[in-house]
């Protein structure tokens, strides 16, 4: 499985320890690189570039980070075909997934905590789109 990642400053710390302790899945690290302050649209959209990217044929999901996970969904969710979801419990993880098809995890790293950050992600890879009636509600997304 290969996933892009990518965070502001706020999320490096949390980002390098989800790297770490999900050593069987291949991330594309998008950055940032350090806790120096940097501006989270800009790694949304490349984490939600690489996800689109037709190329990265195994890179079909992302995670972003930022302190609340607010901004960078946002940012995220601006590029036509992502659908990020900020997901502060695992209830949210599995809905996003199963009635949203969601394509993006996004977290707060100043708002979740980081044992919960674990479970959320769990059930966020392991959980799959229903499609049936949701597929039509995805497709009135995508054509707005």
């Amino acid at each position: 499985m290969t996933i892009a990642i990518g965070c502001d400053h706020a999320g490096f710390d949390l980002k390098e320890k989800i790297i770490s302790k999900y050593e069987k899945i291949n991330f594309i690290d998008c950055g940032t690189f350090s806790s120096e302050s940097v501006d989270y649209p800009n790694f949304g959209h490349q984490v939600g570039l690489c996800v689109l990217d037709e190329n990265n044929k195994n890179c079909n999901l992302g995670i972003i980070i930022c302190g609340s996970g607010i901004g960078i969904s946002i940012a995220a969710n601006k590029l036509k075909g992502i659908r990020a979801a900020l997901c502060h419990t695992t209830e949210h993880a599995k809905l996003s997934r199963l009635h949203n098809d969601a394509n993006i995890l996004a977290l707060g790293s100043r708002l979740t905590d980081e044992v919960e950050v674990y479970s959320i992600i769990d059930i966020f890879l392991n959980t799959n789109f229903e499609g049936g009636r949701h597929q039509e509600r995805i497709n009135k997304i995508e054509t707005k």
